[in-house]
């Protein structure tokens, strides 16, 4: 066969093995972006859970990450013990360029452009090949451009090269004798995985893909309004049927809805919530408020929320703890409901609950208490 069918054999083989290489190069990326993405995915359901204290969607992003860890754990070790590392094998080389990329410390990384030849029981033609190598300042004269160095290769990963920098004398004496011709430009190999920044990219697009469709799975909880956002609360609102309910939750310390202004202060929040100070119900307890209303009724049915005199509940709470029969109250509630009648004001209810039952007493809009139930009258 003449260097032209040589040339053209070597051209298909090499064509052939690109296209596999390219396939397995695909279907590794593939599987890369699809693991990156479970990944993405469960780090931000644990995130969300925890913002948004979803115990169900927690237990699931952590499970993920676990069955993750665990799975890349099994298939490492069944990795390692099914792939050997490849036997590496000694031949000559003519070294076609060098550069020293920097010349700071005793070993300089230079960069050569060879030509291996490997042995010709090894069945393979000489080819081309660009490797960087660190070589100890005293040695680097005696590699040189047309030079005949000692290699390690790898058949299996014939990108795979390094200069032998201490060879055997036979290997030394086979160098200094040998003559290689120059293999051409198209047998130029390549690391087929040597594109990390590539793969680093596609990491980060399954990443934030992953974590993309689980935020925006969730976005009406994690995007609603600042209103909604910094205190536990329930709300609602219907326009067709204009009514609407909101609580909130007051929490750290000294955050008793008795403390001196917390009520008002709270009131007031809430006011700025349903945008009117006109509501149908209003509830306290220790550490929550709530309120209830209907905008289609008139002010006449419903409760004034800055009228109420909140300075004087305290107060009431107090006495209805303390002279109703109950020794042990284990908690309290304040119900205040728009009066009956022309010129009734609201009316305002203190219950109290304890081991000996319930209680309560009633008063008007300016704090006096107009009846008393203690523990175990009726009515």
């Amino acid at each position: 066969m003449g260097m032209t069918g040589q040339r053209r054999a070597d051209e298909v083989d090499r064509s052939s093995g690109e296209a596999r290489s390219g396939m397995s190069r695909f279907l590794a990326g593939l599987r890369l972006v699809v693991l990156s993405g479970v990944t993405g995915a469960a780090v931000a359901a644990l995130v969300v859970g925890l913002i948004l204290t979803d115990v169900p969607v927690i237990a699931t992003g952590g499970g993920a990450l676990v069955l993750l860890v665990v799975l890349g754990a099994l298939g490492g070790r069944r990795r390692s013990a099914r792939e050997q590392p490849p036997a590496g094998r000694i031949a000559l080389a003519r070294i076609e360029d060098l550069r020293a990329t920097s010349g700071e410390l005793a070993d300089v990384p230079v960069e050569f452009s060879l030509t291996v030849a490997p042995e010709p029981d090894d069945g393979r033609p000489a080819y081309r090949v660009k490797i960087s190598q660190s070589i100890n300042l005293v040695d680097i004269p005696a590699y040189r451009p047309r030079g005949i160095a000692v290699v390690e290769y790898h058949p299996e990963k014939p990108w795979d090269v390094r200069i032998v920098t201490r060879p055997t004398p036979e290997w030394s004496r086979r160098a200094e004798e040998a003559e290689i011709d120059s293999a051409p430009e198209y047998t130029l190999v390549r690391d087929p995985d040597g594109g990390a920044g590539a793969w680093c990219l596609l990491v980060l697009v399954g990443l934030v893909a992953g974590a993309a469709v689980v935020v925006l799975s969730f976005r009406a909880e994690l995007f609603a309004s600042d209103d909604s956002r910094g205190v536990p609360k329930e709300s609602s609102s219907s326009s067709a049927s204009r009514t609407f309910s909101t609580s909130t939750t007051v929490s750290g310390p000294s955050s008793s809805l008795l403390t001196f202004g917390r009520m008002r202060m709270t009131a007031m929040e809430l006011e700025a919530r349903v945008d009117t100070p006109y509501v149908t119900a209003l509830t306290i307890e220790a550490h929550r408020m709530a309120v209830r209303g209907d905008s289609a009724l008139p002010p006449a049915e419903t409760v004034h929320l800055q009228s109420l005199p909140y300075e004087l509940f305290p107060g009431l709470v107090r006495e209805a703890r303390t002279t109703l029969g109950v020794r042990d109250p284990e908690s309290w509630r304040i119900d205040v409901t728009p009066g009956t009648g022309a010129g009734v004001g609201p009316r305002v209810r203190v219950t109290v609950s304890g081991t000996e039952g319930t209680a309560r007493l009633d008063a008007d809009a300016t704090g006096r208490i107009t009846d008393r139930r203690a523990v175990g009258e009726n009515g």
